[in-house]
């Protein structure tokens, strides 16, 4: 990922949030990948779960309180190692 992109998302969401604050992703995986999605997440409980219509994708949202906008970067960079996941 380009650290250029971080720095701009950074700035966005200081910009736009209050830390600490209820911060929502959300994640397009294979369907076959999304226990490995949340087993990143072990404390945390999907919030929402879509199949896509043929069942080749879902979707899963999470709800967290985050302390500040480098925990939610930190967030995206872990989700990143997984093959085939989109961040929303």
């Amino acid at each position: 990922m380009d650290p250029n992109w971080f720095i701009g998302f950074r700035e966005k969401l200081d910009k736009h949030y209050a830390w600490p604050a209820l911060y929502m992703f959300k994640f397009i995986v294979p369907t076959e990948k999304k226990e490995e999605l949340r087993q990143l997440f072990p404390l945390h409980v999907t919030t929402t779960e879509k199949a896509s219509g043929k069942g080749k994708y879902t979707s899963l949202t999470y709800q967290m309180m985050m302390p500040s906008s480098e925990s939610v970067i930190e967030v995206y960079k872990k989700v990143a190692v997984i093959e085939g996941v989109v961040a929303l």
